[in-house]
C-alpha cells in the first residue's frame, strides 16, 4: 500500500522536497515513525496531519491512495 505525502512550508524546507511517498503505513502513527526516521529535524517544528484535506489525529487508518499533507502553521490576513 502506497501513499502520498505533501510537505509545506518550513517542512518541505527541512525535508528538501514537497512530494514523497510511503508504503507499507497502516496508521499516522506508523506514518510519523517513518517520516521521524527520515528527517528527525521535522519534528522541533509543530505540524499538524490532514488525511485527504481533512485534519486527523494519529490513530486514523489509512488506505492506499491517501494524500497525506504536512502543515505547519500559517499566518496571513
Amino acid at each position: 500500500m502506497e501513499v502520498k505525502v505533501l510537505f509545506f512550508g518550513v517542512l518541505a524546507e527541512v525535508s528538501g522536497t514537497s512530494i514523497k511517498h510511503y508504503e507499507n503505513v497502516r496508521s499516522l502513527a506508523d506514518l510519523k515513525l517513518k517520516i521521524q526516521d527520515d528527517f528527525p529535524e521535522m519534528f522541533h517544528y509543530n505540524f499538524r496531519f490532514s488525511v485527504n484535506n481533512t485534519i486527523t489525529d494519529d490513530e486514523h487508518v489509512l488506505k492506499a491512495g491517501d494524500e497525506i499533507a504536512l502543515l505547519p502553521p500559517f499566518a496571513g490576513g
